[in-house]
């Protein structure tokens, strides 16, 4: 029922749409809507994948501006929030590496603040939305490497009955999926860990229909966590429907703008924590309501290829407030007036995560994605006691690696070690499978240069911190943490 009403209220929002700036009820400001998903592709039915289950989203999309070229400034989800939190690049305020400042006296630097913190000055109420009428909608997560800049948000309760009625307020629904279930720290004692809502999960994807991608050798074990992925995408539908619904319920559909998007690329092996495409590039749908005035570039019902970075949500965010983009902004508002020019490039980052020591950069243009390791030793194939529990194609790949039953591109995988370089023809190989750095052709060897021109750049230009090491004591107790969270493979050696 509740969704034949959502698509009901699409469908007149669509046909009301030249109406929009001539609506004498216009609010002086619209209310305005994040909703995060956890560790997310281009894996929704809208983005043509099959074997999911998203008609929630899909109608987001197909009523608003749907976008395909937008990636994260990391593959992880702290120093990835961080950044979208502020508008600004991690590695230019240290954020960058994963759970970092938690427990010291760091403050974000001079005019850098949490984008929850402007739209309050504004008058914007902010909440951190967990519960609607009953019903778990999101986590309430933070996950932020700075922890002493006073609330982020307004709102203590978490549950959207909090939301008021004589302001306008900003919300963000971070949803439980897609995510193993770990936060009770208890994961080393599980022989399985389960994902976040897997026994609730429609069973839509089978492990016999679906094929995983390319880079994983074709095996149950692979098929059996493809597929749990995949339902657990069909569950984020299934949570922000929720979140639509109560919109439209509440009267508050024609007067709220609805920003939908991946905090970071997909949970899988080679996704999340490593600055290949899936992990890197994320979806973005946005919705305007019938009761603001449409600004300049937004054009309901189609489908837009500029390059984004996920900092422009920020800035984005900022215009729907009525709000000028600071000047110090790494993001760029592409709603309303073009003031900036166009991205040529999107860039990203990866430096420590928990234990494991990477230092990786990323580049993305039209076409090209340009990868450089400066970090020494096993990319992939390197110990992250997290990815080691609960990723089972991790210890799948090293069995069968170490029996010499690997080929193609998951044997190269698992032996790349870095420093290195990657370049990928993203147009012909969108699962990037041919390392084309050593290539003679000519345009490959000319996209090689331009993009490693540019991210040395941008390293210099954004001030990137990734150069300068941590102390040593601020490292070595990841190794326990991570051992007494996860436990540790037999073959590693277990921390004292």
């Amino acid at each position: 029922m509740s969704l034949r009403i959502l698509s009901w209220a699409f469908f007149l929002a669509a046909l009301s749409s030249s109406a929009f700036a001539a609506d004498s009820k216009a609010p002086a400001r619209p209310n305005i809507v994040w909703l995060v998903g956890e560790n997310l592709s281009h894996d929704l039915g809208c983005y043509g994948l099959p074997h999911v289950r998203t008609p929630n989203l899909d109608r987001l999309a197909a009523h608003g501006m749907r976008f395909t070229n937008v990636f994260a400034t990391n593959p992880a989800c702290a120093p990835s929030r961080s950044a979208f939190f502020t508008g600004l690049y991690q590695t230019s305020t240290d954020t960058h590496p994963m759970r970092s400042h938690r427990s010291d006296q760091f403050r974000l630097p001079d005019g850098v603040r949490p984008v929850t913190h402007r739209l309050r000055d504004a008058g914007y109420y902010t909440a951190n939305i967990k519960t609607i009428d009953g019903h778990v909608v999101g986590t309430g997560k933070l996950d932020l490497n700075f922890v002493n800049e006073g609330p982020i948000y307004e709102d203590t309760s978490g549950d959207w009955a909090s939301l008021p009625r004589d302001r306008p307020f900003f919300a963000v629904v971070n949803a439980p999926e897609n995510e193993y279930d770990i936060y009770d720290r208890q994961s080393w004692k599980h022989p399985r860990v389960e994902w976040v809502g897997e026994r609730e999960h429609e069973q839509f994807a089978k492990p016999s229909e679906i094929t995983p991608p390319p880079y994983y050798p074709d095996h149950p074990t692979v098929r059996a966590e493809w597929a749990r992925y995949l339902n657990s995408v069909s569950g984020l539908d299934r949570r922000f429907g929720l979140v639509l619904d109560k919109l439209l319920a509440d009267g508050r559909w024609d007067d709220t703008v609805v920003l939908f998007f991946g905090d970071n690329g997909r949970l899988e092996a080679r996704g999340i924590h490593w600055c290949y495409d899936n992990g890197l590039r994320v979806p973005l749908i946005v919705r305007w309501p019938k009761n603001v005035a449409v600004p300049e570039r937004y054009n309901p019902g189609t489908v837009d290829a500029s390059i984004l970075s996920l900092l422009d949500v920020t800035a984005t965010t900022l215009f729907v407030a009525g709000l000028e983009r600071p000047a110090t902004f790494h993001g760029r508002s592409f709603l309303g007036p073009e003031t900036l020019p166009p991205r040529r490039f999107a860039f990203a980052a990866r430096d420590r995560l928990d234990e494991t020591l990477q230092r990786i950069r990323s580049v993305h243009d039209e076409r090209f994605h340009y990868i450089r390791t400066f970090s020494t030793g096993p990319t992939f194939a390197s110990l992250n006691r997290y990815k080691e529990k609960c990723f089972p194609i991790m210890g799948l790949m090293r069995e069968l690696h170490g029996r010499g039953e690997l080929a193609g591109p998951a044997k190269e995988l698992m032996e790349r070690r870095g420093p290195c370089e990657e370049l990928y023809d993203l147009r012909t190989d969108p699962h990037e499978l041919r390392n084309l750095i050593d290539s003679p052709d000519a345009e490959h060897r000319e996209a090689a240069v331009r993009m490693r021109a540019a991210l040395d750049v941008w390293m210099a230009e954004t001030g990137d911190r990734g150069h300068v090491p941590e102390p040593p004591e601020v490292v070595a107790p990841f190794a326990k943490e991570m051992h007494d969270w996860f436990g540790t493979p037999g073959w590693a050696e277990v921390p004292k």
